[in-house]
């Protein structure tokens, strides 16, 4: 890595920041409606986490030409804005997409089934971008320009890959879609992927209430952390800011701030994710 790269800028913002299903009205505007898209940008390059309903607006105000695509999973609420990624139905524009399965086969057979009738009117085919399918598996290190990002399998129902970005001494991970194990201890993968994280992008759901069944039916084995899971494992791994993410669809405004003070009470440098939110590392 030259001295240019070590030097090169780290940046996150938020395009959607909701989990399970989109959410519309008033009372959602301060916080955003739109499902998990993450950009990153490590210097020059553009990295997209994730494809959810934020994805549509990215490309209608980024336009960009290249980029790399890292899924977590292929649940719908992590790639229904694919189709309505602008950028991609531009002929000689170019995206790299990372995913499951051999030479990403699962991603591939999931945008294709998305992408075809009767729920869609047009085919994947129809985008003139040229689209480059690459499998990612636990543990692999991918190089993007400066950027190394490294991908460890979390604890969720189907698997998850969280993803940890390194430019220089700087990080982010976006981890994404996990919860504690059957015993109640912290997902092992989890902590070595966030280990002294600059930014950590951490699955935050649930209420305590709401993932033990004290209101509602329980949600241990959803896949997804209460807020005092992403905290623990952000004192654990010692990271420097924790963005609770992955919002659920029922939590408007409100709720997310009352979340949001909940967990400043257990982990200081704590803040809920925001569309629009933008940290540079």
């Amino acid at each position: 890595m030259t001295n240019t790269d070590r030097n090169a800028k780290l940046t996150v913002r938020f395009w959607g920041v909701r989990g399970s299903i989109a959410a519309g009205g008033s009372e959602f505007s301060g916080v955003g409606g739109n499902t998990s898209c993450v950009e990153v940008r490590a210097g020059d390059e553009l990295l997209v986490f994730d494809a959810g309903t934020g994805l549509r607006a990215l490309g209608a105000e980024v336009r960009p030409k290249q980029g790399h695509f890292f899924f977590s999973h292929l649940h719908w609420d992590h790639i229904q804005g694919f189709p309505f990624f602008g950028p991609a139905f531009v002929p000689g524009n170019h995206f790299t997409l990372h995913g499951p399965g051999k030479g990403a086969a699962k991603l591939l057979a999931a945008l294709e089934k998305q992408m075809s009738q009767p729920t869609f009117p047009v085919t994947l085919d129809a985008m003139g971008a040229r689209l480059d399918f690459t499998e990612v598996k636990d543990g692999q290190v991918t190089d993007v320009g400066p950027a190394r990002v490294i991908a460890r399998s979390l604890n969720h129902p189907g698997g998850c890959l969280g993803y940890r970005v390194e430019v220089g001494g700087k990080s982010v991970v976006y981890a994404t879609d996990f919860e504690p194990m059957a015993d109640g201890g912290v997902d092992p993968a989890a902590l070595a992927l966030a280990m002294n994280a600059d930014v950590l992008i951490a699955d935050a759901q649930y209420t305590a209430d709401e993932y033990e069944g004290r209101c509602g039916p329980c949600r241990k084995g959803w896949g997804h952390n209460a807020i005092h899971h992403a905290t623990a494992l952000a004192k654990a791994a010692k990271v420097k800011t924790l963005v609770l993410f992955h919002h659920d669809p029922s939590h408007d405004d409100v709720v997310v701030q009352e979340l949001e003070q909940m967990a400043q009470r257990e982990f200081a440098p704590a803040r809920a994710a925001r569309e629009g939110l933008q940290l540079e590392v």
